[in-house]
């Protein structure tokens, strides 16, 4: 995956996302596993590796320092984006993966050990039914069919003050304008994401008490 350095170190100048040369190596070591990983366990539709760089793993970095700050859960965590892109980027940060696939989280389990990502724990349940020792100060999700969904099944896990973050392509009125009671939304990010001709947003809710 040497041959994809130059792309991604220019598509996250363009983004203002500083990557060590660590960080650098961690990012192509995942995206080698989720290539390798992808046909047996079905974690993305895609499967060539340039364009798992430019729709997963660039995608991903475009919200790494929007995310607050303080314990994240990636909820329906998946292949583990943007979970372990934004466990790469901040290491001093605790990131939960949170995925019902049996499958999807054992190798969210070989990503974390191998890199290693020690900031990372990956937890194989329902997100209805995940009950967390401590609440998050934030809940992202790239995964979910509506931020309705994302909240009703995860506000569980929400610190008082905490944010949701969901990301979306284009922005959903009808969505944003079906939120739950106590949600509102606070900030609507447009996103820049080098390589992708279609839109994207980052939307960042918090309750209205």
């Amino acid at each position: 995956m040497e041959q994809f350095r130059p792309r991604l170190l220019e598509a996250a100048a363009q983004m203002s996302v500083l990557l060590s040369d660590r960080q650098q190596d961690q990012l192509l070591e995942y995206l080698a596993l989720f290539a390798r990983w992808n046909s047996a366990y079905n974690l993305s539709a895609i499967r060539d590796p340039e364009q798992m760089l430019e729709r997963h793993i660039i995608d991903s970095l475009s919200v790494v320092n929007l995310c607050g700050e303080g314990s994240l859960i990636d909820v329906g965590s998946g292949g583990g984006l943007p979970g372990i892109p934004l466990a790469i980027v901040h290491p001093e940060r605790a990131i939960t993966l949170l995925d019902s696939n049996g499958k999807k989280t054992r190798f969210l389990f070989q990503v974390a050990s191998t890199l290693p990502l020690p900031n990372i724990t990956v937890v194989n349940e329902r997100v209805e039914a995940f009950v967390p020792e401590l609440s998050f100060a934030g809940v992202v999700s790239r995964a979910f069919a509506s931020i309705e969904d994302m909240v009703n099944g995860s506000e569980h896990m929400l610190a008082p003050r905490g944010r949701f973050y969901a990301m979306k392509g284009k922005l959903p009125e009808d969505e944003l304008s079906a939120l739950p009671k106590g949600i509102k939304v606070e900030q609507v990010h447009r996103l820049s994401v080098p390589g992708c001709d279609g839109e994207r947003h980052m939307i960042q809710l918090c309750r209205t008490e």
